[in-house]
């Protein structure tokens, strides 16, 4: 169970390193932002009345990805045991 326990705080790591990296990549552009403002005036265009904010992704799809991370990790660890013990040959 302990290989399990790792390989879970591993994926929770990699998810967090992921949630994160994404926010200050958000954070950079909005930050870097300059529109262009001169060459906005010949190209007018008509605004949407609705605002959405992110990706309409499944939930389930943070649940598969958590999942199959584990399980990498459950194998990554065990292959490195082996490999350290010199058993996988």
């Amino acid at each position: 169970m302990k290989v399990v326990f790792q390989a879970i705080l591993g994926s929770i790591v990699v998810h967090i390193t992921y949630l994160v990296g994404m926010m200050k990549v958000g954070y950079i552009k909005t930050k870097n932002y300059q529109p262009d403002i001169s060459n906005s005036w010949d190209k007018v265009e008509v605004l949407q009345n609705e605002v959405v904010f992110g990706h309409h992704h499944s939930p389930f799809l943070y649940v598969l990805t958590f999942i199959a991370v584990t399980v990498v990790f459950v194998i990554a660890i065990n292959l490195f045991r082996k490999l350290k013990t010199g058993t996988i040959l």
